[in-house]
């Protein structure tokens, strides 16, 4: 099934690996196979692994960007959400805990950065701030 991505002017985005920017005017691309697109809203820098949540969310990230190299992001994913969950009670957030790591051991690396997301989401609720990076009302095309 295709993939449309309807672009902002100056949008950046990356594909399997490329970093790739929209021109000047929206525009929308229709990708006709499988691919690793993440949007410039979604990608987290190293500087803004600030959280537990966000330490979930950025191995989870590598892997879907790098599946060649997902190996080695394992661990740091697996120690982040068993730190995660050992400090939550909160039934919501240990069940997107195990259905992150149900999504990373079948390699659905997409659903689980989604789904690792809304541990950011319930953290930014609970601390009651919203840290800088990844969030939820940057604007979801």
């Amino acid at each position: 099934m295709p993939l449309k991505l309807s672009l902002k002017p100056g949008e950046r985005f990356v594909l399997n690996g490329a970093v790739v920017q929209n021109g000047d005017r929206r525009s929308v691309l229709v990708l006709q196979n499988k691919a690793s697109v993440l949007r410039e809203k979604d990608i987290m820098q190293p500087d803004e692994v600030n959280s537990p949540a966000r330490r979930i969310y950025f191995p989870v990230m590598m892997m879907y960007l790098d599946e060649s190299s997902a190996a080695k992001f394992h661990d740091e994913f697996t120690l982040r959400v068993s730190e995660f969950m050992s400090a939550t009670r909160n039934p919501d957030a240990m069940a997107d805990c195990v259905a992150a790591s149900r999504h990373v051991l079948a390699r659905e690396y997409y659903k689980a950065l989604m789904t690792a997301r809304k541990l950011i989401e319930y953290e930014e609720q609970r601390l009651g701030h919203v840290a800088s990076g990844v969030q939820q009302g940057r604007g979801a095309d």
